[in-house]
């Protein structure tokens, strides 16, 4: 299982909000630059990178950071937040990227999320599949939508999707444990996809249960920042 360190992004730090609400901020470190290097010094390979100031203007908006960590680290480094047309979507792959996910744009404008998935392949493209209630939450989970999130995630295995990162808004932020159900679901629904579990996790007995179902990978964030497990903790889930 991938352990993939989570960095978001508001007006270029790194940051983290409680259940998606912008108004429950917490700052990190003004250059994220150096919170990824740290990520990297530990062994740690892959990076999710988050622009929260996008998902909400509902364009990219913090290209500069990603290029800056994608030309200052080998992190591989997969990108959300904002990516909505396709000039965003090759912004971002000009800028480092090595996977973009599409959350809200498979919602609201399926046609070009299909396009990006044929023009660029399933390894390129990942599926943002945020839920609440098991319910489809776009726009940095500031809408929420009636789509059930396993007719949502079945209709883009159909087309191809081989990657998904699921986040549980509910649990997000809140170091209770991750939405070990909806995983479990997930997993005995579409076996052979790349499920990413994101948000909830507190420690490393989340992780190491998490690992137990066989996932791809999961995203941990606030449970770094704030001390609930270690980097050298997490090298011990390094292949």
């Amino acid at each position: 299982m991938h352990i993939i360190p989570a960095i978001d992004l508001i007006e270029g730090k790194a940051v983290r909000l409680t259940q998606g609400d912008y108004n429950q901020k917490k700052e990190y470190n003004a250059r994220p630059l150096e919170v990824a290097q740290q990520f990297e010094d530990a062994g740690l390979t892959r990076l999710h990178l988050v622009d929260l100031d996008g998902a909400r203007a509902k364009r990219v908006v913090n290209w500069k950071v990603l290029e800056l960590i994608a030309g200052k680290t080998g992190l591989h480094i997969d990108f959300g937040g904002g990516v909505q047309s396709d000039e965003d979507l090759r912004t971002v792959f000009e800028c480092g990227a090595k996977q973009v996910t599409g959350g809200s744009i498979a919602v609201k404008k399926p046609d070009v999320f299909e396009k990006w998935l044929s023009q660029f392949g399933s390894e390129a493209i990942i599926l943002g599949a945020d839920a609440k209630n098991e319910k489809i939450a776009v726009s940095g989970w500031e809408e929420d939508t009636q789509v059930w999130v396993y007719d949502f995630v079945e209709n883009y295995v159909e087309k191809g999707v081989k990657y998904v990162i699921s986040t549980d808004v509910a649990k997000d932020g809140l170091l209770q444990g991750p939405s070990f159900d909806l995983y479990r679901n997930l997993q005995d629904r579409f076996p052979d996809l790349n499920l990413i579990a994101s948000g909830g996790v507190s420690g490393m007995q989340d992780l190491e249960m998490l690992a137990d179902m066989n996932l791809f990978g999961v995203i941990v964030g606030k449970a770094i920042y704030e001390g609930r497990v270690t980097l050298k903790e997490l090298s011990k889930f390094l292949k």
